[in-house]
């Protein structure tokens, strides 16, 4: 072992498997100046790698995130309303909403990680979503001339079904996600529940806190400011030029259908073009690099490609911590931990610099070294990105070359780097024969010829002795020098009959031979494991299509492939997010089917779904993002918060048909009224999540993902909503609503008075 250069010892800690890791660090930290203070002056303890500093970076990342995100919200809010009396209602869901949400947490036995840390960030957009629904309305009749309790009363009564409505549907949506199997299910359940908590908690706020605290702090302001004329005019214009462009949609719905379609047609085709992995590379703050030389190769041997690797990295000022070990499993093998400075202090990613060390490490001749990234998700720090087994009942030789041919086509991909395969028969192998009639007669036992081997070769303790307090071993065995070929054998000797000393080459024959380094089962059937690297662009669902097509130009009949580890997972989590998006979808029609005793009303609100699904995904295209477990689980929420638009209009629209207004225009009001409620909810929840779209630090690509999902989706499906759901309406609506006032036409009216 060496730490920058320097021979050292190390020591790992690992925690039990309930263990706090930021606790276990804490500890560890806190104990070494007492290690210190007992050890010589001459030896320093210091800190070679810490698993736990990417853990507690990436949660001060998200608490900074959660106060940019309040910030901004409250910014918004304060915009739309001009006063901080109203501003102050919505904010103060976000507290309550988020107690509310850690209560929770608590009770289902969560801890508070960067899953429920991510989902209490889009929360505070969420949470005071129903909050400004209900306050707006209620300040609508305020500036109407009704006395602020009265307006309390009257708004929320209005806005009290579609609060419910939109409550029940973003919880719906993360209902199926709780239950999602494997170890993606298993992370992404705790973010569903902490969100979906915290949403009916703001729905319960929004019916029941938000009300009174508006008929005791909103007032009717006769003699508004400079500012507040401003932004009154600002709106008031916005409102009448939507309004007019609403009725010439109307008028031409063919219009608003075909750019209905082709927003459907291009979410299809950005989709099925979009690149696809488990989940983004993150910047932990380290890079590993396993080393292998080829079998039979020495700790020398070894140690010297690790002092050019040690010296190339030495190169790079973001590397202040080399670590290098050697022997840990075979003595051909080591590996080099080099970590990085602090996020602040590089403007490099780990991912950048492995690109720079890769050209310069794999050119070294003699040794096979590769610089990866560790994978986000928790898996092995050592797991390789492509895990493909070959299984078969055939010869082990015969699925070696099945193997190598395999690789053969991996090696013409650029994007798979380092392919290579877990059967090899070429470990070196020394076969002695003892000639046992020869060795009889020299008076020799086949056990002591063993014994000499072992000894002179292995090496043996024979004795311990005591100096100054101190034990030592005592060793015997050949010198370096006299073990490295197999010639060295045929100068051992060995005591015969009488004293003499026999050479061992006159007893043995030596004979050199290779063997399988190990041999693997998969499923209780012969395996073989091909597993390789992806080059930085290359995702592993291109990587992965590539190797089905080349296994099917390469496997012989009875023949048959299977995944692995992180292969195997990132197309179990493809398979069940898409059903649990689908599953998402029914959640949200059967829960609003229920609440507008309709069929039509939630296939209408629906409609919108694939609007913001364009935005949602061009934005990923546009920023670099992928499709991963992130950013799928994005999708998945916005469904709930697009549907939210088409509650309200939809919603409205029926309260002002019952009271008999006529189809078109009650669609034009219902619209007009509720956009300025729409536009403050899409403008609190795209600047909540603009703070995880452009965010730095440890953990910030997989931060970036989701909110890059919400922020597009959002931002343009709402442009797109407040068209295309009041036109949908007009053309699938029903004739009657429940508690519809029949109007009468101009001839029914003639005709009664006949």
């Amino acid at each position: 072992v060496r730490l920058n250069g320097v021979p050292s010892i190390s020591t790992g800690i690992i925690r039990n498997a309930t263990a706090n890791p930021l606790d276990v660090a804490a500890g560890v930290k806190a104990l070494m100046p007492q290690i210190q203070r007992d050890l010589p002056a001459s030896v320093t303890v210091v800190q070679a790698n810490d698993l736990s500093v990417f853990i507690d970076r990436s949660i001060k990342a998200v608490y900074t995130t959660v106060i940019e995100a309040v910030v901004l919200v409250a910014l918004v809010v304060f915009i739309f309303l001009r006063t901080l009396r109203a501003s102050f209602i919505p904010l103060v869901t976000i507290p309550v909403s988020l107690v509310g949400a850690f209560s929770l947490i608590a009770l289902a036995g969560f801890t508070v990680n960067t899953l429920t840390l991510l989902a209490l960030v889009l929360a505070i957009g969420l949470v005071v979503d129903d909050a400004i629904v209900v306050l707006e309305n209620i300040f609508r009749h305020i500036e109407d001339g009704l006395t602020p309790f009265q307006a309390a009363i009257k708004g929320v009564h209005e806005i009290s079904f579609a609060v419910v409505a939109m409550t029940l549907t973003l919880a719906a949506v993360f209902a199926p996600l709780a239950f999602t199997p494997g170890r993606t299910g298993r992370l992404f359940g705790e973010f569903a529940l902490t969100l979906a908590g915290a949403v009916l908690v703001s729905g319960f706020v929004a019916l029941t806190l938000t009300p009174m605290l508006c008929s005791k702090l909103l007032r009717h302001n006769p003699k508004p400011g400079r500012f507040d004329r401003f932004m009154e005019s600002g709106l008031v214009w916005m409102t009448g030029t939507y309004t007019r462009m609403l009725r010439w949609s109307l008028a031409h719905r063919w219009v608003v259908v075909l750019v209905m379609l082709a927003s459907a047609g291009s979410s299809w085709w950005l989709f099925s073009t979009a690149k696809s992995e488990l989940a983004p590379m993150e910047d932990r703050g380290v890079i590993f690099m396993p080393v292998r030389a080829p079998d039979g190769a020495t700790l020398e041997y070894t140690a010297r490609y690790l002092d050019l690797i040690e010296g190339i990295a030495s190169q790079y000022p973001e590397i202040d911590r080399r670590f290098m070990f050697q022997g840990g499993g075979q003595v051909s093998t080591a590996n080099a931990v080099m970590r990085t400075t602090d996020w602040e202090d590089r403007n490099v990613t780990t991912q950048e610099l492995a690109r720079r060390l890769l050209p310069q490490v794999s050119n070294l001749p003699g040794v096979s070294v590769f610089p990866i990234t560790p994978p986000s998700l928790g898996q092995g720090f050592r797991e390789r990105a492509i895990n493909f087994v070959i299984v078969s009942g055939d010869s082990y030789e015969n699925m070696a070359r099945v193997g190598q041919a395999l690789i053969a086509e991996m090696q013409k991909n650029p994007g798979i780097v380092q392919p290579d395969s877990d059967l090899q028969l070429n470990k070196p192998e020394i076969f002695m024969e003892v000639d046992r009639n020869r060795a009889a007669d020299m008076g020799v036992s086949v056990d002591a010829v063993a014994r000499t081997v072992e000894t002179m070769l292995g090496g043996r303790v024979v004795t311990r002795y005591k100096r100054d307090a101190e034990q030592y071993d005592v060793m015997v065995q050949t010198t370096a020098s006299g073990r490295t070929t197999p010639e060295d054998i045929d100068r051992i000797f060995v005591r015969g009959r009488g004293e003499t000393m026999v050479p061992l080459s006159s007893l043995v024959k030596v004979r050199e031979a290779v063997s399988p380094r190990e041999l693997n089962h998969f499923n209780q059937r012969r395996s073989v494991t091909i597993t390789a690297n992806l080059t930085p662009g290359y995702s592993l669902g291109e990587a992965l299509k590539f190797m089905d097509e080349a296994a099917a130009r390469t496997l012989p009949p009875g023949y048959a492939r299977e995944l692995n580890g992180q292969s195997r997972e990132f197309r179990d989590s493809s398979g069940s997010l898409g059903l649990v998006f689908v599953l998402a979808l029914l959640f949200i029609f059967l829960v609003l089917a229920a609440q507008f005793e309709s069929f039509i009303d939630p296939f209408v609100i629906l409609l919108a779904v694939p609007l913001s699904m364009v935005g949602a995904l061009a934005a990923l295209k546009l920023s670099g993002g992928t499709l991963n477990v992130f950013s799928q689980i994005g999708l998945i929420t916005l469904v709930g918060l697009i549907t939210k638009h088409g509650i309200l209009i939809v919603e409205f629209s029926n309260q002002l048909r019952q009271q008999g207004r006529p189809l078109m225009d009650a669609v034009i009001e219902a619209s007009s009224l509720r956009l300025r409620p729409i536009m403050m909810t899409t403008g609190a929840m795209v600047l909540g999540a603009l703070p995880l779209a452009l965010a730095t630090g440890a953990g910030a690509e997989s931060r970036q993902q989701i909110g890059w999902v919400i922020v597009g989706g959002m931002a343009l499906g709402t442009l797109l909503t407040v068209f295309v759901v009041p036109t949908v309406y007009t053309l699938f609506a029903r004739n009657r609503v429940p508690g519809e006032i029949k109007t009468p036409s101009l001839d029914e009216a003639h005709a009664g008075a006949d």
